[in-house]
């Protein structure tokens, strides 16, 4: 066991000014003094209100066109009626002219003369079918099915007073006999009123159609762009706060993550830095405490196994030189090299020798043991019968094996006879492989042991027909 002995530092690394997690803004919005059911609420709280905003935008858009769209159907309705007005006036204005030769077109017609008044009054009656029925088709066009706008009432309401007026002076010159100069003037006058009022009414309307137009696709150039810039600044917006919000946790996670693979691999040097004041800041701070008392800990089992090791270094030491010395005696004792001994003496040497031979092998055993444990084991390669360390291990166990009525039995390649390895070690493998089989194999049941030579190295199989082990322990064989 190993553990690094560095001082500390911060696992800080080569900042660059605008990598994700080392951002300017990503590190703003980490230090805000916030949970982070906080900051992830307002940052769906600004994300809805922009939606909101884009919106109202649209609605607003949209109010808008809906309400050029009904101006701008009003005024062609005011212009068609205007325009039907204006028509009419025309006609009126163009007959009574060119009785009257006015100083026009209609003059010119009539050799640049004013026609005689006699001849006026008779070119009225004989038209005034024509200008009544004229009259009447622009009273009807002026009884407008819409509410004109406040400055059209005036000049709409004229042009009402002088069609009644004009149909009352027709009426009087047509029948009449009489010639009536003042009322042949009368009624061109009030033609040509009439004319400018309609063409007054007309060309307002139209003016105020082309404006509205102009300004209706002005208007809506403006909108769409408005509309545009602000859905493109709130996704723009939206897609920058989740990028400082989701960097400003990803980036103290990912350090997070990588410290404690760290620590899993036995790296207790370092320390994460997490500057965010929210849990992730706790969860660094609670990170390096963690890392901390691992270190301490390693450290206070890295002695403790050392001492340990020690300890039982110098304990089989201690055991083995009375026990070598208990085992030469007897050895010395069975041979009978200070004379003979009864039975009952010979019994005692034996059981003295025998006993302290397995307290040596558990001394043994508990050495190899802290040599494992310190990584110092050593092997004692050496060649040996692999079939007498088979046939042995099969002896040792055959007692129980048979109060278990399992049977035993053994398959030695004839090509594996002599091997080169630690004979003390495979006899340990061999016996605990063998005990296990022993214990698990039902009533009835049968072990076999069997070796083979393949593509040169040595295979020893000890199979049995017992449950067998779960796959996920078999990894845990060679523990």
């Amino acid at each position: 066991m190993s553990v690094a002995a560095n001082t500390p530092r911060s696992d800080v690394g080569v900042r660059r000014l605008f990598t994700r997690a080392d951002n300017p803004v990503v590190r703003v919005v980490a230090r805000l003094p916030a949970k982070l059911r906080t900051k992830l609420l307002a940052a769906f709280l600004a994300i809805a209100a922009l939606l909101v905003l884009v919106s109202l935008l649209g609605v607003r858009v949209l109010g808008q066109s809906n309400s050029r769209s009904e101006g701008l159907g009003t005024l062609q309705k005011h212009q068609a009626g205007y325009q039907a007005i204006e028509a009419q006036a025309t006609i009126v204005r163009d007959i009574i002219g060119l009785c009257a030769g006015g100083t026009d077109v209609f003059k010119f017609a009539n050799r640049g003369k004013a026609t005689p008044a006699s001849k006026t009054n008779r070119c009225l009656r004989s038209k005034g079918t024509v200008v009544t029925t004229a009259l009447t088709d622009l009273n009807t066009a002026a009884q407008v099915n819409f509410k004109p706008f406040a400055d059209e009432a005036a000049s709409l309401r004229a042009v009402r007073r002088d069609t009644r007026e004009l149909r009352r002076v027709m009426g009087t010159i047509t029948s009449s006999k009489r010639l009536s100069k003042k009322l042949q003037k009368r009624a061109g006058n009030l033609a040509n009123d009439l004319k400018f009022a309609s063409d007054a009414l007309a060309r307002r309307t139209t003016r105020q159609t082309d404006l509205l137009v102009a300004a209706n696709r002005s208007s809506y150039g403006s909108s769409r762009n408005l509309f545009i810039a602000a859905a493109a600044g709130a996704v723009v917006l939206a897609l920058l706060l989740g990028y400082v919000l989701s960097w400003s946790l990803i980036g103290p996670i990912q350090r997070v993550v990588g410290r404690l693979a760290g620590i899993a691999s036995g790296d207790f040097s370092r320390h994460v830095e997490v500057a965010n004041r929210d849990e992730l800041g706790d969860l660094g701070a609670r990170v390096n405490e963690m890392n901390d008392e691992l270190q301490r800990l390693y450290r206070e089992l890295e002695a403790a196994s050392r001492h340990k090791s020690e300890f039982l270094a110098n304990m089989s030491h201690e055991l083995r030189t009375p026990l070598n010395a208990i085992l030469g005696f007897s050895q010395v004792l069975e041979k009978r090299l200070f004379g003979e001994l009864n039975e009952k003496q010979g019994e005692y040497v034996e059981d003295i020798r025998s006993s302290g031979n397995h307290l040596l092998s558990l001394i043994n055993d508990v050495l190899d043991l802290s040599k494992v444990e310190a990584g110092q084991i050593e092997l004692e390669v050496a060649p040996f019968s692999l079939r007498e360390a088979v046939e042995r291990g099969i002896v040792m166990v055959r007692e129980r094996a048979s109060k278990n009525e399992v049977a035993l039995a053994a398959e030695i390649a004839p090509e594996v006879q002599v091997v080169t390895a630690d004979e003390r070690r495979i006899r340990q493998v061999l016996f605990n492989l063998l005990s296990n089989a022993v214990k698990f194999t039902p009533a009835g049941g049968r072990i076999e042991v069997s070796t083979a030579r393949v593509d040169g190295q040595i295979h020893v199989a000890v199979a049995d027909n017992g449950p067998g082990m779960a796959p996920k322990d078999r990894d845990r064989i060679s523990e």
